[in-house]
């Protein structure tokens, strides 16, 4: 009996005995070729790529886990063939000469392999032309404190924080070590020195690697996600000795962020993490991609830079309060989600159906919308 008709099963191919991953690069050639942005492998299906937001055949004939494993295990670096072997999951960078970089998740369902291959981006974007609101900027002009920017997988987050790391990079001298798994952009030397290390290949995993970049004399660090109390340790530590600390979040609002930390740990550690969260923090960034009136995807973004009072809610655990906060602190640069999709409704960017879909406090961007004719 096969693994692919026993789900109980978890066969694992040795990579040893695979030629070199030849049908996975047909397969990204047809990618790239088609600007796409995903290559998605499940079971009974044939092979697809998604290329703004729609999926495409790659072919009539459905594959088997097997074919899927043979395809993708050979591609994996050693660490993640080693932890799909272990865990049935594994996440690795691939580059392919003349295509570019890949990130690759090689996983499975009921008990067969199946993998997302994603194109990684092969220039660092300018902040100009991620088209957030213009006070994003501000972001990069911070010397010190944890900074998180949060927001649903595939809002953006890593492009943005890739933006702002491109900006420092561009205009101050400063020290700089990013923390990933895998790297999505590869950033060059230009008036900051850039340490770029990879989780799997360069360090173990998160913790450490945060632990030794604090030792590396850097002036900004970026955390490519909080995954783990250790790992929020080591950031707010950091933060509060005077580095600048950038991070992302899977939330959708400031007090979620700031709840999403502290439930991560013991219920006896949670009031002193919020404290010492109330004096790391600097600012909390929260973004999403909207699908415009004609094609393409837009981003609204929420800012809440951290002021005096934001740091009494904090500690309090008063976080109902952080909303009017940003009203109080937009002279610091805050803005409201709803001030975002307000005046992308306004650009004609999006419908006043769409926006008041998205909104967090519809009443707010009614108000908003009447205020400009709408």
């Amino acid at each position: 009996m096969t693994a692919e008709s026993n789900p109980a099963r978890v066969q694992v191919l040795h990579p040893e005995t695979h030629s070199l991953p030849e049908q996975l690069n047909h397969w990204l050639e047809q990618l790239t070729a088609q600007k796409g942005s995903d290559l998605l492998l499940v079971p009974n299906a044939p092979a697809a790529i998604r290329v703004e937001s729609a999926l495409t055949s790659l072919g009539s004939d459905a594959l088997t886990g097997e074919e899927i494993e043979a395809a993708v295990l050979p591609a994996l670096a050693t660490h993640a063939r080693e932890d799909y072997k272990r865990d049935g999951i594994g996440d690795s960078s691939y580059r392919v000469e003349g295509l570019g970089r890949f990130r690759i998740n090689l996983h499975r369902e009921r008990g067969r392999a199946a993998a997302t291959v994603r194109a990684l981006p092969t220039k660092v974007p300018a902040l100009a032309d991620l088209h957030l609101p213009a006070g994003v900027a501000a972001l990069a002009k911070i010397q010190r404190g944890l900074v998180i920017i949060g927001g649903a997988t595939g809002s953006g987050k890593t492009t943005t924080l890739a933006a702002l790391v491109n900006e420092i990079n561009q205009h101050e001298a400063r020290h700089i070590v990013t923390i990933e798994d895998p790297i999505e952009y590869e950033h060059a030397h230009a008036r900051s020195v850039i340490e770029q290390v990879e989780i799997g290949i360069d360090a173990p995993d998160f913790p450490i690697a945060l632990r030794a970049a604090v030792r590396q004399a850097p002036d900004v660090i970026v955390v490519g996600e909080m995954r783990d109390p250790e790992t929020a340790r080591i950031a707010l530590s950091a933060a509060e000795t005077g580095h600048l600390v950038f991070t992302t979040l899977h939330t959708t609002d400031a007090a979620s962020t700031v709840s999403r930390i502290a439930d991560s740990f013991p219920q006896e550690r949670q009031h002193s993490i919020r404290a010492e969260m109330a004096m790391a923090l600097s600012a909390m960034l929260t973004q999403m991609l909207i699908p415009k009136r004609n094609r393409g995807r837009v981003p609204a973004a929420e800012l809440m830079m951290v002021g005096y009072g934001a740091r009494q809610h904090i500690r309090k655990n008063a976080l109902q309060h952080l909303h009017q906060e940003i009203t109080i602190t937009r002279r610091q640069g805050s803005f409201t989600l709803e001030e975002s999709l307000s005046q992308l409704v306004f650009q004609q960017e999006l419908t006043r159906e769409e926006a008041m879909m998205r909104a967090l406090h519809p009443e707010d961007l009614d108000t908003l919308l009447k205020g400009k004719g709408f």
